[in-house]
């Protein structure tokens, strides 16, 4: 049986009893949206851990952040390289092992508390995370007829929001202690007893992350013996022949790539300082911080399923707008409300980026046909804003002696961006020749 996605691309694919098989393929691939989601989510809270344990400053806390989505920049087109030449499942089947040999990186790591070693295994985990990424975003938006294609990716994005409710309450548990010490007490501290401080937080980071490992060694081994549709391009004649750079011709691509850049970055922002400004700007302790970042979580995953149901009535780039609109309201009530406002306010902002990142993923590859692929190595590619951003925020936060608030002027100006992207660059459109 021969069927048409959304970029107008025919494949082959598999049927049982004359219909197409794809709730259980559907299934598979919705679980690696969750698991990808508690790597990102869990690095929420090893900035603020790792910052205590490496006695590290802000902006080098964010290169947490840095080493893991700038992994997404080096790998997007090997990943892209990977999925033609090895097709989706064997993509798939490596990026699980990828991301599970970082995981347990973290076991030396913490044993010898060296940051830089903290930051290769991040490095690990980015790449397969990428490898996941590029291969599992378009599988999930073809595996199903085209006119859902925004919904079907909303859906499976919604578990990645299941993961942003779970890994801040696992993190919370079994990672971040309550015990904090200001500058001046641990100058005080007697060596034995700092050191001892400071590897038994270090250490607490092993467990979870041998746990995970674990868990995607297993998620890998059920896809190798587990049969996915095969999904390949037939070309034409007629269409723009793949090519890496020629893809950008298409506009609404172009400004997706850039939305994608300030969206990533954004979220990060967002996350990776959620506790601080909970303590500072909330005056909460290091624990109920923590457990509201879960709730900031459960938002983020409630926006996807009800912002999943909206786009059966709403158009996907006028949602996306009206998102962006609220989220700009809301940052500006982070930036310059006091007290438990500014919960409520990144609360709301956890809710309405909820939908950002599919929907642009989505429109960004409407129409590239036999340049799909390529399309979503470039979207793939932009999450590296996640690794600049964030760093850029941190500076500003250490400029601005220690405001965290001061520092959400940059998702602010990322989600305007995003709303031009909504009104107008996701207009369909190449460049004249």
């Amino acid at each position: 049986m021969q069927v048409t996605n959304q970029t107008g691309d025919l494949h082959e694919v598999p049927t049982e009893g004359g219909k197409t098989n794809y709730l259980l393929p559907f299934i598979l691939i919705t679980s690696l949206f969750f698991l990808w989601g508690m790597a990102h989510n869990l690095d929420s809270i090893l900035i603020p851990h790792l910052k205590k344990a490496c006695e590290l400053n802000n902006r080098q806390s964010t290169l947490i952040d840095t080493s893991v989505f700038f992994a997404y920049f080096i790998m997007a087109i090997p990943a892209g390289m990977l999925i033609k030449r090895f097709g989706y499942k064997n993509s798939i089947i490596t990026g699980l092992l990828v991301f599970a040999a970082g995981a347990f990186l973290f076991v030396p790591a913490a044993n010898s508390r060296t940051y830089e070693l903290f930051l290769f295994a991040l490095f690990v985990i980015g790449c397969g995370l990428t490898i996941l990424e590029t291969s599992a975003n378009p599988y999930a938006a073809i595996l199903g007829p085209a006119e859902s294609s925004s919904k079907r990716l909303n859906l499976a994005a919604s578990f990645n929001g299941l993961a942003a409710m779970v890994a801040p309450i696992v993190g919370s548990l079994f990672i971040l202690s309550g015990k904090n010490h200001t500058p001046e007490q641990m100058a005080a501290m007697p060596e034995a007893e700092k050191a001892s401080y400071l590897l038994g937080e270090a250490a607490a980071v092993k467990m979870p992350y041998i746990i995970l490992g674990s868990v995607l060694v297993l998620v890998a081994i059920i896809f190798y013996f587990m049969h996915l549709p095969s999904m390949k391009p037939q070309h034409t004649e007629a269409e723009v022949k793949p090519g890496f750079f020629s893809v950008l011709k298409f506009r609404h691509l172009s400004w997706a790539v850039v939305a994608q850049f300030f969206y990533v970055g954004a979220q990060v922002c967002i996350t990776s300082f959620f506790i601080r400004i909970a303590q500072q700007g909330a005056g909460l302790d290091e624990k109920t911080a923590g457990y509201y970042l879960g709730i900031y979580g459960f938002l983020f995953m409630a926006g996807r399923f009800i912002g999943t149901f909206f786009l059966k009535f709403v158009k996907d780039y006028v949602l996306l707008s009206i998102y962006c609109a609220a989220s700009i309201v809301l940052c500006l009530l982070a930036i310059y409300g006091t007290g438990i406002v500014v919960i409520y306010a990144l609360g709301g902002i956890g809710f309405f980026m909820s939908i950002m990142f599919p929907t642009i993923f989505s429109l960004g590859l409407v129409g590239l046909k036999s340049n799909t692929e390529t399309g979503s190595s470039w979207l793939v590619m932009s999450i590296v804003g996640g690794a600049i951003l964030p760093y850029g925020m941190g500076t500003l936060i250490d400029m601005k002696h220690d405001d965290i608030q001061a520092g959400y002027i940059i998702p602010l100006l990322c989600f305007v961006i995003i709303l031009s992207f909504g009104l107008y660059g996701h207009k369909v459109k190449t460049a004249v020749k």
